[in-house]
């Protein structure tokens, strides 16, 4: 129910939050509430994800690109993701989430979020999605041109998160349940 309160906070706050473009950099402010704790009083691992949706959601939204995906019947997904905590959250602390299209390969799109405090870090992520079809089928990366424009020659993805990609692909098929314990 937190997510919900939280993604109406947003979509308010767009009356007043400045537009920006796809490629910008969007801050998306947040305080830790009890909701967002774990036993040990600090806020949960599992809601950092979550609160990375909504500022994914807050760069497309503030972007103009959300109206065009939803009237294609588009729809985000993530596909991986990797997280590093270097500090704590702790309750009733603000704190902001930094978004931004960092790269593109020939089926993904990467960004980078981060959690700061003022100027300090308190966790890293890079996020690999792509959108998908209601119709079925995935979204290619000509028709999200139609819909943003030319993208930016500095998209060029570093090796490590090439390497990343490939190293946390799933192989299809049939699970070797004799493995499982």
């Amino acid at each position: 129910m937190n997510l919900y309160w939280r993604l109406l906070l947003l979509r308010l706050r767009l009356f007043t939050a400045p537009r920006v473009g796809v490629w910008d950099t969007v801050r998306t402010p947040f305080r830790v509430v009890p909701t967002d704790l774990d036993l040990l009083l600090h806020m949960n691992n599992g809601k950092y994800l979550t609160l990375m949706d909504l500022g994914r959601m807050d760069l497309m939204l503030r972007s103009r690109m959300w109206s065009e995906v939803s009237r294609r019947g588009w729809y985000p997904v993530v596909a991986g993701q990797t997280i590093t905590y270097r500090k704590s959250l702790n309750p009733f602390q603000r704190f902001d989430l930094l978004t931004k299209v960092i790269g593109l390969d020939d089926r993904w799109i990467y960004l980078d979020q981060t959690f700061v405090v003022g100027d300090v870090v308190h966790a890293h992520a890079v996020v690999r999605a792509r959108f998908l079809k209601k119709s079925g089928g995935s979204v290619e990366h000509d028709e999200i041109e139609e819909v943003i424009g030319a993208f930016p020659g500095h998209l060029d993805l570093p090796a490590w998160l090439r390497e990343w990609t490939a190293s946390t692909k799933i192989p299809s098929g049939v699970v070797d349940r004799s493995a499982a314990v």
